[in-house]
């Protein structure tokens, strides 16, 4: 809720707050009257309410409006998200199994709906670090760039740009992990193609530090990692290794699940 109030007021907008709820318990299918349509709507107003002032408190000129809905939370929302900016959601829901590290209606409104979703997760209310972006050299990889340069730019602070690959590596070398294998050729070409990526974004953001990182790892274990001193993780909804059909890539699944601050995931809807 806080860090929602923040983005909003960053970006000028209105804050919707939303909580779906369901009435239909066991207990009131064989109950009489309005008592716990009544009850249900009592508790969803206390939920409201509380957020209400987490949201005001964090945000004081941000215009802020209300909504309870009626039904399950997934697709409510997923509907709501039709016509948002932008679709703050938590990281842990209280009716899931105590081992999952993402909470299934989050998981599927960050992974289904049509605009941009963040997961509030890890140090949620961080606000001071770099940016973190990962980039790869999919069609995607200029909305996801300007996305990042937009929210460094709002906060006043780095970005740093990831980008991971797999060098060739010599059959004679073994079992060696590519991680550990040396190839300092291949490594300047890679950094040659990622600034010249970066190029008329730093023309365009001079007021933003960019610093960069080419790595042989994968790129969600170098970005897991970035994340435990970043304040945001920015990576797109479609990597280049996307099984075609998925909502996804596996960079941002495990993003959602194992980063340690919040998620940006940049919806470029497919075809786009």
């Amino acid at each position: 809720m806080r860090w929602a109030a923040r983005e909003a007021a960053r970006r000028k907008a209105l804050l919707r707050i939303v909580h779906a709820f369901d009435w239909e318990w066991a207990s009131a299918r064989y109950g009489t009257g309005r008592e716990y349509v009544e009850l249900a709507e009592q508790r969803a107003e206390s939920v409201l309410q509380e957020a209400l002032d987490q949201g005001r408190q964090a945000a004081p000129t941000v215009p802020i409006e209300t909504n309870a809905v009626i039904g399950n939370p997934a697709p409510q929302l997923l509907q709501i998200a039709e016509d948002a900016a932008l679709i703050v959601l938590g990281s842990r829901g209280h009716g899931g199994f105590a081992s999952l590290l993402l909470g299934s209606v989050s998981q599927r409104v960050a992974t289904h709906a049509r605009c941009p979703a963040v997961v509030v997760r890890g140090r949620g209310d961080v606000t001071n670090g770099p940016i973190a972006v990962g980039v790869d050299d999919s069609e995607a990889a200029e909305q996801v760039l300007g996305t990042a340069f937009d929210a460094a730019a709002a906060r006043g602070c780095t970005l740093t740009v990831v980008r991971t690959f797999l060098p060739p590596i010599p059959l004679w070398i073994g079992d060696i992990p590519p991680v550990l294998v040396a190839t300092p050729e291949a490594d300047a070409e890679e950094q040659a193609r990622l600034d010249a990526l970066l190029a008329p974004w730093k023309q365009k953001y001079t007021q933003v530090p960019v610093e960069t990182i080419v790595s042989h790892n994968s790129a969600a274990a170098v970005l897991v990692g970035v994340s435990h001193g970043a304040q945001l993780v920015v990576v797109g909804s479609r990597g280049r290794h996307t099984i075609a059909g998925a909502l996804l890539g596996s960079t941002g699944m495990q993003l959602l699940h194992h980063a340690d601050c919040p998620v940006l995931i940049v919806r470029t809807p497919a075809g786009e």
